[in-house]
């Protein structure tokens, strides 16, 4: 038996593809994006579980290898909101929708470097296509400016069709393109 992330429930359909709920189209309205609490903590992995299937590298792995380690992709993925959490709780900031976490955004700010580092954002799968994950960068993006950044970086894998339209339309350029490599260590020969 394999070991999930224990406390994340898909309560939702998941899919890469945008959902919209017209019983909740006025959510950008009513929305607040506000500072990351513990409490959230558990809503966030389950908002990663779900937005990260299909455009995460520890999937593609997966689909590659199988689980690791009795551990799948999405124990892999949240343990990165758990790394996020632990180095900057102050750079993670979640969207409400009438008191409903639907959204979030996690950052790393390098004052040495002058860069604001985004690892990961995602949005309830009910909520995509209202603007919600735009209004999540342009806040971390003023939160960068507040602290006294001058750059900002995010990544996406070439699989993200999404992430590669919404980040350029914020003014992000694409710098460069990055090839990621696994294998199975019993599998080679160092002989």
């Amino acid at each position: 038996m394999f070991v999930t992330a224990q406390s994340i429930t898909l309560k939702r359909r998941i899919s890469n593809e945008p959902i919209h709920d017209p019983s909740r189209s006025e959510c950008c309205v009513n929305l607040t994006i506000r500072p990351y609490q513990p409490s959230d903590l558990d809503t966030i992995k389950r908002l990663t579980v779900e937005g990260f299937d299909g455009v995460s590298i520890d999937r593609n792995i997966e689909d590659n290898f199988g689980p690791i380690n009795r551990r799948d992709w999405r124990w892999r993925k949240t343990r990165h909101i758990d790394f996020d959490v632990a180095r900057d709780p102050g750079g993670v900031f979640v969207a409400e929708c009438e008191g409903e976490v639907v959204g979030y955004i996690t950052t790393f700010r390098d004052r040495d470097a002058g860069m604001g580092l985004i690892p990961n954002l995602a949005v309830d799968a009910d909520y995509r296509g209202n603007g919600i994950g735009r209004k999540l960068i342009e806040y971390a993006l003023k939160h960068f400016r507040e602290v006294g950044l001058t750059h900002a970086k995010i990544e996406t894998l070439e699989q993200n069709e999404v992430g590669q339209g919404l980040y350029p339309s914020l003014g992000f350029r694409e710098v460069a393109r990055q090839i990621h490599y696994c294998m199975a260590l019993d599998s080679f020969d160092d002989g």
